[in-house]
């Protein structure tokens, strides 16, 4: 793929663009052989490329991506982050950003922080996973674990959950939370946020329960609190005192160096209460060379669905 190949196919993507968070260009997944390192997104009235290693071709890049952004009037800012910095400080390259920006998803909506000092507060990538919390929330006590800002909280509630409890260490992203809620009318005197490590916290999670759908959505590495090498296996092991006679858990892992094999496994030997359904397809606009190195959301059921 060339330079011209790249401003053509983000072009292409662009054409039928609408309010909603989309995912103009896809590197991550290997998929087009260069610009590995390379994601483009429209994000409400922001053009979002993030550069997650350093590249000769860098400043061409970011030259081909002013000339995309001055071709049309869709958005007003366009911001490149450096993710291969420490710190992956952000740039506003053209424009002004607006005083509050948006994911919109599905007729819901998230905050986004581009001023954050890595992640914008939202996985676009998690799109279908969200969709099927909230498509199986209804009436349900839900357990949002390494909940961020809690997107999938918002879809479980809007879907029609009893009640949600979001456990994420870092406050700030827990309130973040709690705002996303109120701006999608929700009420969140249905919600509980804890701002706890969630592997030493087992006590306080387990006495909201039982719950009839888990949400285990970790990163692949957190210095110092969160390895899915090691600790993944933790939480499966915690499950069956978890769950409710009847319960499914949404188990996710965007490692590349870890397949669904990995996930199965950890159920089959630590929790063989619970029996795989299915995978979730992932989408189309975050193409993978590789199936298993891109996100896995994988189902499994206790009991009767």
């Amino acid at each position: 793929m060339t330079l011209e190949d790249l401003h053509q196919l983000l072009i292409t993507n662009a054409k039928n663009k609408t309010e909603e968070y989309t995912r103009l260009f896809h590197g991550r997944g290997h998929y087009y052989g260069d610009y590995k390192f390379l994601t483009v997104d429209s994000a409400d009235k922001v053009l979002y490329a993030a550069f997650f290693a350093p590249d000769d071709e860098e400043r061409a890049i970011v030259s081909m991506l002013q000339d995309f952004y001055g071709t049309d009037k869709k958005w007003q800012a366009m911001v490149i982050q450096r993710r291969y910095l420490k710190g992956a400080p952000s740039e506003v390259v053209a424009g002004e950003l607006p005083e509050e920006t948006f994911a919109f998803e599905n007729g819901l909506k998230y905050r986004l922080n581009f001023h954050s000092n890595q992640n914008i507060g939202f996985f676009p990538d998690m799109k279908v996973g969200r969709a099927f919390v909230r498509d199986n929330a209804e009436g349900k006590n839900v357990l949002n674990l390494f909940s961020y800002t809690c997107p999938f909280s918002v879809a479980a509630m809007a879907g029609g959950a009893r009640a949600v409890v979001n456990v994420d260490m870092a406050k700030g992203a827990l309130a973040t939370g709690r705002d996303n809620h109120r701006y999608n009318g929700l009420d969140i005197r249905g919600c509980r946020f804890m701002p706890y490590n969630i592997l030493k916290s087992w006590s306080r999670i387990r006495k909201a329960g039982p719950y009839d759908l888990i949400i285990i959505d970790p990163p692949s590495f957190q210095k110092g609190s969160f390895a899915a090498t090691s600790d993944y296996v933790k939480i499966i092991r915690r499950l069956n005192e978890l769950a409710a006679e009847n319960c499914t858990v949404l188990s996710a892992l965007n490692a590349p160096e870890l397949d669904t094999a990995f996930i199965k496994d950890l159920f089959r030997e630590n929790a063989p209460e619970f029996t795989f359904v299915e995978r979730l397809e992932n989408m189309e606009s975050f193409p993978s060379s590789d199936d298993e190195r891109s996100l896995k959301n994988l189902i499994f059921q206790k009991g009767k669905a």
